[in-house]
Parts: structure tokens; sequence; C-alpha cells
């Protein structure tokens, strides 16, 4: 065995497919550095001088570097109120996400349940018709009273019936239907079942579920503008735009030196506000790259 296995790589690639490999290791670190570099520049450009930064002086190196952006938006006390709000909303969004899709994608992936072809439709309806921004407004202000609540922002939208699709293809191709029938023999029963051996054999598409919702609940700002009217309640991302758009508002308001230099401010603000509300999501990915790409590949090549 070990002689097959020296031999084999010891076997001397010919000119084309050394010529192919040096095709594809290239195209793979272009693509790559096109990947990595618009999120480097950010970094550099918000501890960089912006009029450098718009005159296309700044690019692979920070120059006159400044942490004045960072300063300003560290010492806003709303800041560190929409972190804290960001993150809760992030918590309990992901996890009422989960509890609620995960279970109907098992359901629906069932072929004895009675029904399932009228359920699946029910669910999959709604990915092409929506009731539209003020319907929903007027239920959930007149009829549930969630306006400016918690509630709000992590539970009238936490169906997403493009993650039961997924989640329902995954249980499909990944879970042989012998296990049901070797857990009945042994006396286990649907809840058993589900718990014991479906939710430990689906770590795969549980993180990636997880990371999808964490990363919507955490870019969301949409439903906050719309849905919230305390500051108090505001999560990051809707801090964030108020603190550009009120710096950029006072930046035309002004003439002068007093405006270049609000200008300025402004920009830096605007770079070091991209860092500051990306870095912590983007920190979750290497955690669950593993169950992310097992995941996503499972979820959409088969079924």
């Amino acid at each position: 065995m070990r002689t097959q296995t020296a031999r084999h790589n010891h076997i001397r690639k010919s000119q084309a497919d050394r010529t192919f490999d040096f095709v594809i290791y290239t195209v793979a670190l272009l693509m790559t550095l096109l990947a990595l570099y618009p999120m480097y520049f950010i970094v550099i450009a918000s501890v960089s001088d912006p009029n450098l930064v718009a005159k296309g002086e700044v690019l692979l190196l920070p120059r006159s570097v400044s942490l004045e952006g960072y300063r300003y938006l560290f010492s806003m006390g709303n800041l560190w109120t929409g972190y804290g709000n960001t993150v809760l909303y992030t918590l309990a969004g992901t996890l009422i996400m989960l509890v609620v899709n995960i279970p109907v994608a098992y359901a629906l992936s069932r072929k004895d349940m009675v029904g399932r072809g009228f359920f699946t439709f029910f669910f999959i309806f709604p990915m092409f018709f929506g009731g539209g921004l003020i319907p929903t407004f007027i239920i959930l202000n007149n009829t549930f009273n969630m306006l400016d609540t918690f509630l709000v922002m992590v539970l009238p939208f936490s169906v997403i019936s493009y993650y039961i699709v997924v989640a329902r293809t995954f249980f499909q191709t990944s879970l042989p239907a012998e296990l049901w029938d070797a857990a009945q023999i042994d006396g286990c029963g649907n809840l058993r079942f589900f718990f014991q051996i479906v939710l430990p054999l689906s770590k795969a598409i549980l993180a990636v579920i997880a990371l999808w919702a964490a990363v919507g609940h955490w870019n969301s700002y949409f439903n906050a503008m719309i849905y919230l009217r305390s500051p108090e309640r505001f999560p990051l991302q809707l801090v964030m735009r108020n603190i550009l758009i009120n710096n950029e508002m006072a930046a035309t308001a002004m003439t002068g030196s007093a405006a270049a230099d609000l200008n300025r401010k402004a920009n830096l603000i605007k770079y070091g506000a991209i860092v500051v509300s990306s870095l912590p999501i983007m920190t979750m990915y290497p955690f669950v790259q593993k169950y992310f790409n097992q995941g996503v590949m499972i979820g959409a090549l088969k079924g």
C-alpha cells in the first residue's frame, strides 16, 4: 500500500497538467483578492485622510492615519445602546427562526404527513406574493399592538419560506427513511425521534440557517425604521444610519472651513461605521464554515 502511494506521489505531471494547475491557482488567487480587497479598503479608508481617499491615493496602505472617526463613534452613548439592542434582536430572532422553521421543514419532508402538498403550497405561495407594507403595518399596529416593542423585531417575520424549502430538501436527502423505521421498532415516537436523532444529525443545516438568520437580523434596519419609534430601542444599523445622515445634513448647512472639517469627519465616520457594524457578524463565519459549506451544497444541489 505504501509503495503504491509513493509511486502515485512521484508520478510526474505533463506540461498540460502543470499549465492547467497554474491557471486554476491563478484564477482562484485573483478571485480571492477581488473578494477581500473591498473589505481591506474599507478598513484602511476608515483610518486615512478622507481627501486622499477621494483622490484615489489610498490603495494598499493607509495614509495620514487618524482614529478620529472611531473616537467619535465610540463616544456616542446611543451607539452602545444600538449594539446591545442588535445583539438581543439577533439572538432572539435567530432562535425563534430556528424554532419555527426547522420543525415545519422536517414535517414537510415526511412523506406520511397528511396534507403535505397543501401545506407546502401554503408556505411557498408567500415567496411570490406578499401582503404589502401598509397592510402589515396596520395589522401589527391595530390588531397585535406590536408597534414600538421588542417583539415586532423578532416575531412577525420569523417564518421564512426559503429557509423551510432548503431545510426540507436537506431532511429529504440526508436522513434515510430506514432511521424512522428502526426508531419505531425501538418504541421511539415522533417527538423523541426529532429531538434525539434528527436534530443531532442536522448540524449542517442548523448552522446554515442560523448564520443566514443572524446576518439578516444584524443588518436589518428597514423594519426598525418602520415599526420602532423610541430611540432606546433602535438597532445598531439604524443608529449608524441616523449618525451618518445627521452629519451629512450638518455639513451641507455650514459653509467654509467648518463645513469642510465636518464633511471630513462625516467621511471618516462613514467608513468607520461599516467596520464597526460588520466586524462582529463576520467573526461568526469561521466557527460555522464547515457546516455552512456542507449545508449549502446539500440544500442547493439535491432534491
